[in-house]
């Protein structure tokens, strides 16, 4: 197919963002992009409600996607597999200046592959590695073939691109970079955070299964901890879509946490916290920049366990220690997820330990690690797309 110059007409850019995080990262690209091209570009694709709001007409709602769990996943696949298609079809069919795929690998990759094999002309931006650096490092080379830049969040992953033999890889920024004057606290917060008790927050999960797998081992945990004698008061920051299963697994807890609910009220309790209790995954990077030392652990099931535990190549998975780049921060992977093991880590972390002087010094220097000089992540990712827009096309 001849590259086709788009100089002076409206640029066609496709986007497919399942989950709610790729979504508000897909709405951001889609505003700078406007920007850049002073409003001379379309957008088809598949989005939510962020993206709706910046115009994107989604080809399928993506709670079809909300998908859970390898039983899950194995039940509704059909219906996976039928979505791909129709993706496929419409991206070959708006046959569009660029394609951006936002996270959601196991659904976004497929996608991409089927566009590259029937039309190679249209160029393939992924915003959001898929963990390479943790698992299934093969894919890395293997991305090569369908796309032509990766969009990296996370500072390290870039040279693990370069290690790996992958595509080319940026560094744009995680968007928490934006948001840390609502993560740290003010000197009213902070004076909370010094007090008697100390804030301990506890932070399950984002997911009904990851709450299910958690909430009986936390409750048994704090309770011990309260039974020998540590004092703190316990809040727990949830969303609203989460706030049953939440309450039913505080039926078998002999604390009893102060419940808040909602992002805003969510950065305001990281704001006067001492430490956090939390499961592993992108808050403990939001703790990290918050300065508040923590705890993590995370339990599944039996099965998926087993798969993870020999696919892992890496020393952590805790995005905090990833970043900082030393195991500061304890975990508690599935059979170490004990009470026995987690009291004497939280026990540490409310007073003035060795462990959590170190994990406050690590996270005093974030915002160096995580820098992306004076460009916002939006713009560093669109700037990039559109680069690579122009590189495949060969117009100005």
């Amino acid at each position: 197919m001849p590259a086709r110059s788009t100089s002076n007409v409206a640029r066609k850019i496709f986007l497919i963002a399942t989950e709610e995080s790729g979504d508000r990262l897909g709405a951001n690209l889609m505003k700078v992009l406007r920007q850049r091209l002073g409003g001379a570009v379309r957008f088809e694709g598949v989005g939510g409600q962020s993206m709706a709001r910046e115009g994107l007409v989604s080809l399928f709602p993506i709670e079809e996607l909300s998908i859970i769990g390898l039983a899950a996943v194995a039940r509704q696949l059909p219906k996976i597999l039928r979505l791909i298609r129709q993706t496929s079809r419409a991206v070959t069919q708006a046959s569009p200046d660029i394609l951006v795929i936002i996270d959601s690998p196991d659904f976004t990759h497929r996608v991409a592959r089927r566009v590259r094999a029937r039309d190679p002309s249209i160029p393939i931006v992924d915003y959001v590695s898929p963990s390479v650096w943790a698992w299934r490092p093969g894919r890395a080379r293997a991305m090569c073939r369908y796309v032509d830049h990766v969009l990296a969040l996370l500072p390290f992953e870039p040279e693990e691109y370069r290690r790996l033999h992958g595509p080319p890889c940026s560094y744009v920024g995680h968007p928490l970079t934006e948001q840390t004057g609502t993560l740290r606290p003010n000197a009213d917060e902070q004076k909370r955070r010094d007090e008697a008790p100390p804030v301990l927050l506890v932070l399950p999960g984002s997911r009904r299964s990851e709450i299910r797998h958690h909430m009986a081992v936390f409750g048994e945990t704090l309770g011990r901890l309260r039974d020998e004698g540590v004092a703190f008061e316990l809040i727990l920051p949830t969303m609203p879509h989460l706030l049953e299963a939440v309450s039913e697994g505080l039926k078998s807890w002999t604390v009893t946490p102060r419940v808040v609910i909602g992002e805003q009220e969510k950065r305001a309790a990281f704001r006067i916290a001492r430490a956090a209790f939390a499961k592993s995954g992108t808050v403990t990077l939001e703790l990290a920049l918050a300065g508040v030392p923590m705890v993590t652990a995370y339990r599944t099931g039996a099965i998926e366990a087993w798969i993870l535990i020999r696919a892992i190549n890496v020393k952590s998975v805790i995005l905090a220690n990833l970043v900082v780049g030393e195991n500061v921060v304890p975990e508690f992977l599935q059979d170490d997820c004990t009470p026995e093991k987690l009291i004497p880590a939280l026990r540490d972390l409310l007073e003035d330990s060795p462990s959590r002087r170190r994990q406050v010094e690590a996270f005093a220097g974030i915002d160096n690690i995580m820098s992306t000089g004076n460009q916002p992540p939006g713009v560093r990712a669109a700037d990039i797309v559109l680069e690579t827009l122009r590189k495949a096309r060969g117009s100005n």
